[in-house]
């Protein structure tokens, strides 16, 4: 006990715990009083902040930084052109069931319901149409990209004709991509105010739609999107009206999300047919993987191979199988616990959009002479496009930790040598000051053990013993 008594004295007054020597050694009760309440303070200070920095890194906390990267070029986007009006007008003059077969097979990617208003056309129109495909009528009868329908294309200063443009299937029928992901080569723009231009003849007279079903305008819908990713209209695609010039000013964003807890995104989540991870590809394959298990079919519209589902199964199983999908929850997207969380890295083309009026007077004369078209039918079909980057850089928004496990351990420490003086150092002399007490106890625990008698040891080999424990 006297050896333990004359190592805690030892113990606080050379330990670099400050303040805990002034206890030991000095003889005023006052003084020690005051110090052993400044020590003890201090101990509860840094507790509480020790406590409250720990809680707060455990909330995860993020911070977000901006930064605008200029570049000497810059890749340019895929963008989706669609016809306001989606079939020939003569192909669907005794076939007005099409528009409410397309939007049933549309569904896939724009919920839209027809059953009830549209129910018993529907049925008649099944019953007496069982091989009918309305993938290949859209295809042969929807709006078409050539000579006559692109007039003009201009990529860069250099030509673009339909061929550079790869066909799509949207909600609004044939849709066509420029740029699209199977070019042998990027195409990247080394100027701004330069980009893509395009003059397209809607042919009014030609297309036509259903005004039922909400499609009531004329013009040119377009879609900017990632040349890995698939077009998206719904709520995305910007419209053209005729008679107009649209002047589109894109910008380049990129977005990086941290992953759980900090952010919501999921960086081992890959998709099986769309080589960029995106939450629109990872709905369309959820919903494809659930019609394919409950159909014992894929629609044309969504990603993967399978049996194609025909009309039939379109409106008897593909369509409830969809409501049930969107009522049940069973895609979801957004945090980090839903079907389809954020991705983790994302890249936007944020547009903005002006319009003029196309043409001038002089211009239209001379457009009229050139097109051999009256002014009349030019104002009614012609839609001007220009799409160019408004600056050669992208701004890229990134979310950060805002407490990484570094500088927790700096803050802990700079607390505890602010309130005791305090470092990793004086931790480990407490630690060893711990286990050395805890091995006091063990010894004392050891001595005090009631000895049981052996009348065949001897006194000598007792003495040993005796010894040996208190040398351990």
């Amino acid at each position: 006990m006297e050896e333990r008594k004359k190592y805690d004295y030892e113990f606080a007054t050379s330990t670099s715990f400050h303040g805990v020597h002034n206890i030991v050694r000095t003889r005023s009760k006052s003084r020690k009083a005051l110090w052993m309440t400044v020590v003890m303070g201090s101990i509860c200070l840094v507790a509480w902040q020790i406590g409250s920095r720990f809680a707060n890194y455990f909330s995860w906390p993020t911070t977000t930084s901006v930064v605008v990267q200029y570049v000497e070029n810059i890749e340019f986007p895929a963008v989706t052109f669609c016809n306001l009006n989606r079939f020939q007008t003569q192909a669907v003059a005794n076939l007005s069931a099409i528009f409410f077969l397309w939007s049933i097979v549309s569904g896939v990617l724009h919920l839209f319901d027809t059953r009830e208003t549209f129910g018993q056309e529907i049925k008649d129109f099944l019953q007496g149409n069982q091989n009918f495909s309305i993938k290949e009528f859209t295809r042969n009868n929807g709006f078409y990209l050539n000579n006559s329908t692109l007039l003009d294309c201009e990529y860069f200063g250099e030509p673009c004709y339909p061929e550079n443009f790869e066909h799509v299937f949207t909600e609004y029928g044939n849709c066509f991509t420029f740029n699209h992901i199977n070019i042998p080569a990027k195409r990247r723009v080394s100027a701004s105010g330069r980009g893509l231009s395009l003059l397209f003849d809607v042919k009014q007279a030609e297309f036509t739609d259903d005004p039922a079903l909400g499609f009531v305008d004329v013009g040119i819908t377009f879609a900017i999107h990632s040349p890995k990713a698939p077009p998206r209209f719904d709520g995305l695609g910007i419209s053209t009206p005729v008679g107009m010039h649209a002047h589109a000013a894109i910008q380049q964003v990129k977005t990086i999300i941290q992953e759980y807890p900090w952010g919501e995104c999921k960086p081992n989540i890959k998709l099986q047919h769309h080589k960029l991870y995106s939450t629109y590809g990872c709905l369309q394959e959820c919903k494809a993987r659930h019609i394919q298990n409950q159909c014992g079919c894929l629609p044309f519209m969504l990603p993967g191979n399978g049996t194609e589902c025909d009309l039939d199964k379109f409106y008897n199983c593909v369509s409830p199988e969809l409501y049930k999908i969107e009522l049940a929850g069973l895609c979801t997207a957004g945090t980090h616990n839903s079907t389809c969380p954020v991705p983790c890295e994302e890249t936007d083309y944020p547009t903005t959009i002006s319009y003029s009026t196309f043409e001038s007077e002089k211009a239209l004369k001379f457009l009229s002479t050139k097109l051999k078209k009256r002014p009349e039918y030019i104002r009614r079909n012609l839609v001007y496009i220009d799409i160019r980057y408004h600056d050669l850089n992208y701004k890229m928004t990134r979310q950060q930790k805002a407490l990484s496990v570094s500088e927790l351990l700096a803050d802990v420490g700079g607390q505890l040598g602010l309130f005791c003086g305090a470092s990793m150092i004086t931790i480990i002399e407490v630690v060893e000051y711990i286990f050395t007490n805890f091995c006091w106890m063990c010894v004392f625990l050891l001595l005090k053990a009631p000895e049981v008698p052996n009348w065949n040891t001897t006194d000598q080999n007792a003495q040993t013993h005796k010894r040996r424990i208190q040398e351990c």
